[in-house]
C-alpha cells in the first residue's frame, strides 16, 4: 500500500503544462506539480475534483503536488511514480505465481534498464512496470499517447526471453472497476502490435487493478488482458 499525508481537496482550475496545473484550494489559487506527465485530458477537466498533497520542503518550486483525481464515481491515481513501488511489494509478495529470493529495482539488460529484477532459484527475469490512468467504458488502456520508448522496451523483453531470462510487462492500473486490460490500438497501433509480437515470443503480460481513496493506493486483484484488436 502507498499512502500520503497532508492531503488536501481541491478544484482543479487549469494545466498549463504538462508539470503545473492550478488548483483551488481552501479557497485559493496554488500552483501544483503534476507527478504525471502523460495527457490526462478525459481526467483533468476543469471543475474535477481533485486532492493534492502538501509540502513543507523550501528547496522545492511548488508546495503542492497533484495526487487523485475523480472521474464520474471512480478515483484515479496520477501518480507515476507509485506503480514501481507497488509492484515491488506485489513481485516480492509472490503476486507473479512464486515468491522471489531476489528483487531488485531498475536494473538494465542490453539497451534497456528495467524496472525490477528478479530471483527464484533458478529463474531469473526482469519485469517492466507501466502506470495506467486511461480508462473508457470500464476498458483501461495504455498507452494514452504514442511511446517509442515503450515498444523498445518490450522488444529488449522478447530479446531477454531469447537469452534465457523470464520476462513480464505489469500494468498497474491506477483505479478500480475495470472489467479487462487493453493496448491503446487507436491511439498508438505501434505499441500495441509490439506487444502482441512480445507476448508470442514468451513474454508474459499482466494487469492489475488497485484501490483507490484519496490518499491511498493498493492492488487488489489481477484483470484480464485482451491484447488483439476487436474487429467486426
Amino acid at each position: 500500500m502507498i499512502r500520503y499525508d497532508a492531503m488536501k481537496q481541491g478544484t482543479f482550475l487549469s494545466r498549463p503544462n504538462r508539470f503545473v496545473a492550478h488548483v483551488e484550494i481552501g479557497g485559493r489559487e496554488e500552483i501544483c506539480h503534476v507527478k504525471n506527465t502523460g495527457r490526462c485530458r478525459e481526467l483533468l477537466l476543469p471543475g474535477a475534483a481533485v486532492w493534492c498533497q502538501h509540502h513543507d520542503a523550501s528547496d522545492r518550486k511548488t508546495a503542492w503536488s497533484l495526487i487523485t483525481v475523480q472521474k464520474g464515481e471512480r478515483l484515479v491515481n496520477l501518480d507515476s511514480q507509485v506503480p514501481n513501488k507497488l509492484a515491488l511489494e506485489y513481485v516480492r509478495s509472490g503476486g507473479l505465481g512464486f515468491v522471489p529470493t531476489v528483487v531488485k529495482a531498475e536494473q538494465t539488460f542490453g539497451q534497456s534498464r528495467f524496472d525490477l529484477y528478479y530471483e527464484a532459484g533458478e529463474n531469473k527475469g526482469f519485469v517492466e512496470v507501466k502506470g495506467v490512468t486511461l480508462e473508457e467504458s470500464g476498458v483501461a488502456r495504455f498507452p494514452d499517447a504514442p511511446t517509442e520508448r515503450g515498444c523498445k522496451h518490450l522488444r529488449e523483453l522478447q530479446a531477454a526471453v531469447e537469452a534465457g531470462f523470464g520476462a513480464w510487462v505489469l500494468f498497474v492500473i491506477q483505479m478500480a472497476g475495470i472489467r479487462r486490460f487493453e493496448p491503446n490500438w487507436p491511439r498508438d497501433p505501434e505499441f500495441a502490435k509490439t506487444l502482441c509480437q512480445a507476448a508470442e515470443h514468451g513474454v508474459r503480460v499482466r494487469a492489475v487493478e488497485c484501490a483507490v481513496t484519496e490518499d491511498s493506493l493498493t492492488i487488489t486483484k489481477e484483470v484480464p488482458v485482451m491484447l488483439r484488436e476487436e474487429t467486426e
